[in-house]
């Protein structure tokens, strides 16, 4: 397997609050995340740096080698972080209020696991067709389910910063999360939401189909976002995958 990640403060924001790790458990297995904090200063950084930190920490220390037990490790251990991030938060005045949106890969052998919270997104690219794995947790994205607003509205409405789900914000959040199967070349993209509201998902297919490395892939895709305005901090994660032979 191959990776590749880049964050970029954008070109408006005054710091960083997205943050990205890649982590190996005692068993081989591999774990990508992405977390894009919120929260007033610079609480946001602090809620998503503790998410990657504690996630990664304690993935570490795991032997499980099935996706059952991968699934069964994540509901439990966002549940612990949600409580760990809420403590934090109360403890410390200028910490209040601080949450993160979380989307992450968990790299099996034959398969591979993608889970989110709020409205960080891991996506798919197979056979030259890029798929939306995860389902966005926002307000735009409950209006547009109810078909309320059109795609087009969506994407310009003035309320699309508005999460419904995140770590740390409420005593009760829930991660979702699925099992895919993998095949050769499939190739999965991790991102916060600084790239996918600037850069259309047809943009992001054709870049990914690039001929060029992983690396060269993410300089391209930050460097389309902030030229689209980089509104906010951008955030990329390539893991490009090699299923194992029966």
């Amino acid at each position: 397997m191959q990776i590749a990640y880049k964050t970029d403060i954008g070109q408006v924001r005054q710091n960083n609050e997205d943050s990205v790790g890649y982590f190996e458990n005692q068993a081989g297995i591999k774990l990508a995340i992405v977390a894009d904090g919120v929260g007033g200063h610079q609480a946001g950084e602090v809620a998503s740096g503790m998410a990657v930190t504690h996630l990664g920490y304690q993935f570490e220390q795991t032997t499980f080698t099935t996706s059952q037990e991968g699934e069964a490790w994540l509901k439990t251990v966002v549940m612990v972080e949600n409580q760990t991030i809420l403590a934090k938060a109360h403890s410390y005045q200028d910490l209040s209020g601080m949450g993160t949106t979380l989307v992450c890969a968990l790299i099996f052998p034959k398969s591979f696991i993608m889970a989110n919270i709020g409205d960080s997104r891991g996506y798919l690219l197979r056979q030259g067709k890029l798929s939306q794995l995860t389902e966005d947790h926002s307000f735009v994205n409950e209006l547009l389910k109810r078909g309320e607003i059109s795609p087009s509205e969506a994407q310009h409405h003035p309320q699309k910063n508005l999460i419904t789900r995140s770590l740390g914000i409420s005593k009760q959040t829930e991660i979702d999360e699925k099992t895919f199967p993998s095949q050769n070349d499939d190739l999965l993209l991790l991102c916060s939401d600084g790239l996918t509201n600037m850069v259309s998902d047809d943009e992001l297919q054709a870049v990914l189909l690039q001929d060029n490395s992983l690396t060269e892939k993410c300089q391209t895709l930050i460097t389309l976002a902030n030229q689209a305005g980089g509104r906010d901090n951008i955030t990329v994660f390539l893991l490009a995958l090699d299923r194992e032979v029966e």
